[in-house]
């Protein structure tokens, strides 16, 4: 597979909405399998998260902390290539206002991530 034939959007926007908006354990679970490489790390502002069971645990932690209507929203098209891949977002309450912007800036092989930054923008 070449840096050409991945797709980019499919795969960050994936990861938004399948790993860090789903709230059913074995579905987020069976995503991390599909879109992850075998031995991910995540690296967030305040901890390294190593191993998809990890990154797993750190997404449901995030939902159950925030409540039941938080959630991640894509801003505009994710770009890459050559391996690395950038996608902005914000988040909050469905309804509420925007508690939280930044990016996934993602290491891609083989169609798979296998190192995610989490870049938070300031408040």
């Amino acid at each position: 597979m070449t840096t050409q034939d991945i797709d980019f959007d499919h795969l960050l926007r994936a990861n938004l909405e399948r790993v860090f908006n789903e709230r059913d354990e074995d579905k987020r679970r069976a995503a991390i399998a599909e879109l992850f490489v075998e031995e991910p790390v995540m690296y967030e502002p305040t901890s390294i998260v190593q191993g998809r069971s990890e990154i797993s645990r750190v997404a449901g932690e995030l939902l159950n902390q925030f409540g039941p209507t938080f959630r991640f929203v894509p801003e505009g098209v994710a770009v890459g290539h050559h391996g690395l891949a950038r996608l902005a977002w914000h988040a909050g309450p469905e309804q509420g206002p925007v508690a939280v912007t930044g990016a996934d800036v993602a290491e891609v092989e083989s169609g798979k991530i296998s190192r995610l930054w989490v870049l938070l923008n300031p408040q």
